[in-house]
C-alpha cells in the first residue's frame, strides 16, 4: 500500500521491466463504474521473461474516467 506521495514517487522512477503487454483484458463495465482485469508479459531487467495480473477500478464522475483503485500481481 501506497499513501498517494509514494505512489507518485514510485510511478516517477525509471521502470525495471520492458516490452510490456496486455492480454486477456476483460472490462466490466456497471453504470458509472468500472473493473478492468488482465495478464501481463513483459522482459525482466536479466533479460528473462516475467508475467503477472492486474486489475483495475474506474468511476465515473461528472463525465469523467477517475481511476479508484489498482493491483498488480508478479509472478
Amino acid at each position: 500500500m501506497f499513501d498517494r506521495g509514494a505512489f507518485l514517487a514510485h510511478t516517477a522512477a525509471p521502470a525495471t521491466i520492458a516490452d510490456i503487454q496486455s492480454h486477456d483484458v476483460n472490462v466490466r463495465l456497471m453504470g458509472d463504474f468500472a473493473i478492468i482485469h488482465a495478464r501481463t508479459t513483459f522482459t525482466l531487467p536479466d533479460g528473462k521473461p516475467g508475467e503477472g495480473r492486474y486489475t483495475d477500478v474506474w468511476a465515473r464522475r461528472n463525465g469523467r474516467w477517475l481511476a479508484v483503485a489498482a493491483h498488480v500481481t508478479r509472478k
